[in-house]
């Protein structure tokens, strides 16, 4: 796959996973790096299973990003301890 594909594939994921975590950062970069690292963090997981990563433009390499994706995000949500935030009292 070809770095065009990487691009589309990283976008399409990228945005997918800030969907379903409801990451409320905005950005083509950003949406488009957290894609492309998805999809690094998914193809590595599916190799570690014996299975396909990402190797084409197909349905099934932008779930295997998605997924990889949801996960790099739901990490750096619980590093930087995005929750639920009370109240300041002053």
């Amino acid at each position: 796959m070809g770095i065009i594909g990487w691009i589309v594939v990283g976008l399409i994921a990228g945005g997918l996973a800030r969907w379903i975590v409801k990451d409320d950062r905005t950005g083509c970069i950003y949406t488009m790096l957290v894609g492309v690292l998805g999809a690094i963090i998914g193809g590595w997981l599916m190799a570690t299973i014996d299975a396909d990563g990402v190797d084409d433009f197909s349905l099934r390499s932008i779930g295997v990003a998605a997924l990889g994706a949801v996960l790099l995000l739901l990490v750096l949500q619980a590093i930087a301890g995005r929750g639920p935030r009370r109240p300041s009292r002053r």
